[in-house]
């Protein structure tokens, strides 16, 4: 492709820097307005400058990536209301063998519940539960955040659903999804255990001494705020206590029905209040008993005495006081034992619409429509109002990829990337070793300068394009390659992957178990790692 006109190339390269900035920089104090609109005031400033016609604007923004992003995630929420990471993360403490047994596991779950739900979800869900862990057991976080976020990255790389961009190169190569995932597999199981070798290596010292119990300055985690824990990013759920309001609502609620009965048990709402008060505080009465014996005995006697002085009446109320409240306590097991079947069979119908989509996925239907068919159906399953489900879907992350779209596409219409790519091409051909080398270098570099997608975005079309002209296999190869090395050079610095950043807020947010993971010493291990990691997996993909 040519170069454009010089005021193009000018105008164009200032729309696109101001986008990088503020990508890699949100909050740069000379303009800290995010991500987000800074992608948006990127893609205006390439239509106002007039790099870009509005409709070709809007022709950018690729719709099937989107509807893709769009059905992962709400997949994604339903998954974690169904407490599918919290089956995930029991696996960290199932006969745990100690700290370096915990750091394997780590690396293992986070890579697979990357693979299947993307790397960003899982590292919002799993932060504090590793937090808790490390906590749980006196050990120093600092490894088990590197574990989880590298892992993290790694294990997003085996499918097209794993990072934003592998939805990309999908859509992009028309790659199906399982010869997508058996191309890049081996080289991601093989990255996930030297990955955990290597964090072995470095922290082996560390994980063998446990920190002194004088240095710790919060409380061990107990197992029942372990099993407590709700794996939510935004809230954590509560048992609230049973209270009056509580009861007369139900009991408003169902005389609605006509029942002559619960309405007559909610006109005798104080007197069964009393009852209640009285029966939840038999624990106490019953230590006062055990050391006032004879004091007991006493009131018994003159308790038998005062009962044989009740008129008829005042018995005959008591005893329907009795029966009111044995039959609440029937209307509450009932109803929990309801609530308890409904919940197994609601959670059972989302694993089984979740398999049924990567199974369609694996079968080579439309992705983008087989994730948004499988949102849709979670949605009808709950059968109650989606809002709140729907009002945790990432649309910040949506308006980004969109100004991103146009951006990057109004950059590649001045002309810059082709050039400098028709410099590289002949030093980067896949056909050798010395070619994929470069290639590689290339990707990781940019992938860190430019953040991992807009590097898929600008030089994935002309790296499939130079291996189309050697053949059709090595075409898909240079995808796969380019997913796997764009995703593995996420782990080189915290600010490579959105993963890494979620790792770090997640932990310096995290009530009573913060924790700051600083630049410098995610570097010193994510230098190594991304490297032997990536030349490893380049050997393995097919």
């Amino acid at each position: 492709m040519a170069m454009a006109s010089s005021v193009k190339v000018v105008l164009g390269s200032i729309a696109f820097a101001i986008f990088w900035i503020l990508a890699v920089f949100p909050a740069v104090p000379f303009l800290p307005i995010g991500r987000t609109a800074g992608s948006l005031l990127g893609a205006m400033l390439m239509v106002v400058f007039r790099v870009l016609t509005p409709d070709q604007a809007y022709a950018a923004i690729d719709l099937p990536i989107l509807g893709l992003l769009f059905g992962t995630m709400v997949v994604s929420i339903y998954l974690e209301r169904a407490d599918m990471f919290k089956y995930l993360g029991k696996l960290l403490l199932w006969k745990s063998q100690g700290a370096k047994d915990l750091i394997c596991r780590v690396c293992l779950i986070s890579a697979i519940s990357s693979a299947l739900f993307t790397n960003d979800t899982s590292c919002v869900v799993l932060t504090e539960f590793v937090l808790k862990v490390a906590r749980q057991h006196n050990l120093p976080p600092h490894p088990f955040l590197l574990a989880l976020a590298s892992s993290a990255n790694i294990g997003s790389a085996a499918t097209p659903i794993g990072n934003p961009q592998n939805l990309v190169i999908a859509v992009q190569s028309n790659i199906p999804f399982g010869k997508f995932v058996i191309g890049i597999f081996p080289a991601m199981l093989v990255g996930v255990c030297v990955n955990a070798l290597l964090l072995l290596g470095m922290f082996w010292k560390l994980l063998s001494i446990q920190k002194d119990v004088e240095d710790a300055t919060v409380e061990v985690v107990t197992e029942e705020d372990m099993s407590s824990h709700r794996f939510s990013p935004a809230t954590l759920s509560h048992s609230a206590s049973f209270n009056s309001q509580e009861l007369n609502s139900r009991l408003e609620a169902k005389s609605v029905l006509g029942s002559p009965v619960v309405e007559n048990l909610r006109n005798r709402l104080p007197s069964i209040e009393t009852e209640i008060n009285r029966v939840s505080s038999v624990g106490a009465f019953e230590s006062a008993r055990n050391s006032n014996a004879s004091k007991e005995d006493t009131n018994d006697v003159a308790s038998q005495k005062k009962e044989e002085t009740v008129p008829p009446k005042k018995a005959a109320s008591k005893e329907r006081q009795r029966d009111t409240c044995t039959t609440i306590e029937s209307l509450e097991g009932r109803e929990n034992m309801t609530t308890k079947w409904k919940g197994m069979l609601w959670k059972f119908g989302v694993y089984l619409v979740t398999i049924g989509m990567l199974i369609a996925l694996l079968m080579g239907l439309n992705m983008s429509w087989c994730a948004i068919t499988a949102a849709l159906a979670l949605v009808v399953l709950d059968f109650k109002d989606a809002r709140p489900s729907l009002e945790k879907v990432s649309y910040s992350l949506l308006i980004f990829f969109c100004g991103m779209f146009i951006t990057v596409d109004g950059f590649n219409k001045t002309g810059i990337p082709s050039t400098l790519w028709d410099f590289m091409e002949p030093h980067a051909k896949i056909d050798h070793v010395g070619g994929i080398a470069v290639l590689a270098v290339t990707i990781l570099v940019l992938s860190n300068l430019a953040s991992n997608v807009p590097t898929v975005l600008l030089l994935g079309g002309r790296v499939a394009a130079s291996a189309a002209a050697i053949s059709m296999a090595e075409e898909k190869k240079a995808w796969l390659l380019l997913a796997w090395v764009s995703t593995v050079a996420g782990n080189l610095s915290l600010l490579g992957s959105a993963a890494n950043l979620i790792v770090c807020e997640q932990a310096r947010q995290a009530p009573h178990l913060s924790y700051t993971l600083s630049f410098w010493s995610h570097l010193k291990f994510g230098v190594p790692s991304t490297i032997i990691v990536t030349a490893i997996g380049l050997t393995l993909i097919r």
